[in-house]
């Protein structure tokens, strides 16, 4: 099996998706889980800079912030997913939903809209469960990484979405399935 199709099984392991999410629920949650992340696209755009510490490095940056705090590796830096591949709406796919819906119905989030906002909260099961993933050395880095998101980028999905597009112009120009080039 070469490195790609490893990769492509990799990539469609939900259950990699769930963790990271969990943990950045987590992170914005609070201590007693009393915080909801407000929207999908908002949930998206820091899923972004989560999943690709690479463009965290670059966006702590234009933050006016230490690149250094997100303590990418090189490996990260070199890795096929640092050319992450553009889907629908820019860098970030169409699974947030369906995986959204996976944790809500394993009891490890809540889910509820108020008008046309889909509000996302962390369960106290998913609290649980986030702490598990985050004793776990794999997932250290993550947690960091989602707890500098809540210190700089807890903005409104609308700011974030600008942020995103100013500091990352090439998502916007590229047609789906293109890769971006560093």
């Amino acid at each position: 099996m070469s490195l790609f199709d490893l990769l492509a099984i990799v990539e469609n392991d939900d259950s990699l998706h769930l963790g990271r999410l969990l943990i950045l629920l987590a992170a914005f949650g609070g201590p007693q889980g009393q915080n909801s992340v407000d929207g999908l696209t908002k949930l998206a755009k820091l899923d972004f800079l989560l999943r690709y510490p690479a463009n965290l490095e670059r966006a702590l940056t234009a933050r006016g912030r230490r690149a250094s705090d997100a303590n990418v590796q090189d490996f990260e830096r070199t890795s096929i997913e640092s050319e992450m591949v553009r889907y629908r709406f820019g860098p970030w796919d169409f699974r947030y939903r369906r995986l959204i819906n996976v944790l809500a119905a394993k009891g490890l989030v809540s889910v509820w809209t108020e008008g046309r906002t889909v509000r996302i909260q962390i369960s106290p099961a998913g609290g649980v469960a986030a702490r598990e993933l985050i004793d776990k050395l794999v997932y250290k880095d993550v947690w960091n990484r989602a707890r500098l998101l809540k210190r700089h980028f807890d903005l409104t999905a609308t700011k974030l979405m600008k942020f995103i597009y100013e500091t990352f112009p090439e998502v916007i120009s590229l047609r789906a399935g293109e890769r971006i080039k560093r």
